[in-house]
């Protein structure tokens, strides 16, 4: 632990050769990485219309609930943009262009991209998908923002990275196995290949905190307090289509999602046993006693979490998405 810790710009100072030492492992260099291009037809190929019309015919045979989620999956992509002005907001993470804190997020803002360009091609290549009526909702998204509980606190930014990107691998995963089932294979893999970005993505974070939690334990604990007493909320939260509010799309699309199993109340609470036990919470010691309370709020919150969840229904009301024809 730091002798006197007087500011969270001072902790992120102290881990930040530790950041540098381990950013190639971090992140994969530009040339090693795959490209959205290595996943769909390349135009510039006579092959290029049959190799487009076998993915139309093997996007026919991907269900309603199923598409709706896709499109709501890369829309949450396409929104980036937002994504990255939030993190250049947080105190003290990125004054100086050059440390290694600005290069992370550079880093992983450039993977990124990557995801909302592969998906956005396949829908537009699937023949299922009203672009326009897709386009609008990314647009929106991107100009209604999001209010994610963190304010300007990188502590609460990195808990919120770390329970967000296991759950963005866990949906695109499952979408990639439902996929694969309803034989659309060139799907499924495009969606591994995120999944295993957002994977990757959310040990990182998850390694933040951990770090965290060694030289500041008790603002770190406190900060996991506050972010799962506002509950953790996905960055797509206010998505809307156009002539509806903002945020009603969101709800019909988490529901879709439940129906499918591809994101569940269960979810959220296995992703926050699993941050309890990467992070060893029961084991964490320097304290202060405000620290100690949040640890015993944490502690107890998934048996509350698994409570509630048991008593939800999976939502039955489908809704006709003005995305899909």
């Amino acid at each position: 632990m730091l002798a006197t810790v007087t500011s969270r710009g001072e902790v992120l100072q102290h881990l930040e050769s530790f950041l540098r030492e381990n950013m190639g492992s971090f992140l994969k260099k530009v040339e090693d990485s795959w490209q959205p291009s290595d996943f769909l037809p390349d135009s510039r190929l006579d092959t290029f219309f049959d190799e487009v019309k076998l993915m139309r015919e093997r996007a026919k045979e991907l269900s309603y609930d199923l598409l709706a989620v896709l499109i709501g999956d890369t829309i949450t992509e396409e929104a980036l943009p937002n994504y990255e002005a939030w993190f250049h907001q947080l105190d003290d993470l990125n004054r100086d262009p050059n440390n290694g804190w600005a290069q992370w997020i550079r880093g992983w803002t450039a993977e990124e991209n990557r995801h909302g360009d592969l998906l956005n091609r396949y829908l537009y290549l699937s023949g299922r998908v009203n672009m326009r009526e897709f386009e609008v909702s990314t647009q929106y998204l991107i100009a209604d923002g999001f209010d994610l509980g963190t304010a300007h606190d990188p502590y609460r930014a990195f808990i919120y990275t770390s329970y967000q990107e296991a759950a963005t691998n866990l949906s695109h995963r499952r979408v990639g196995t439902l996929a694969r089932k309803a034989g659309d294979d060139q799907l499924s893999k495009l969606c591994g290949m995120i999944a295993g970005d957002e994977s990757r993505h959310a040990r990182v974070y998850q390694t933040f905190v951990d770090k965290i939690f060694e030289v500041d334990p008790s603002e770190m604990m406190l900060a996991f307090e506050d972010m799962m007493r506002k509950k953790i909320v996905m960055p797509a939260h206010y998505m809307r289509e156009m002539g509806v509010d903002m945020g009603k799309t969101f709800g019909h699309f988490t529901d879709a999602a439940q129906r499918l199993g591809v994101y569940t109340s269960q979810d959220y609470t296995d992703i926050l046993e699993g941050l309890i036990t990467t992070w060893k919470v029961d084991q964490i010691t320097g304290l202060n006693g405000q620290a100690e309370k949040a640890r015993e709020y944490i502690m107890a919150l998934p048996n509350r979490l698994r409570r509630v969840a048991d008593r939800m229904s999976v939502p039955k009301l489908e809704y006709k998405f003005k995305w899909i024809e």
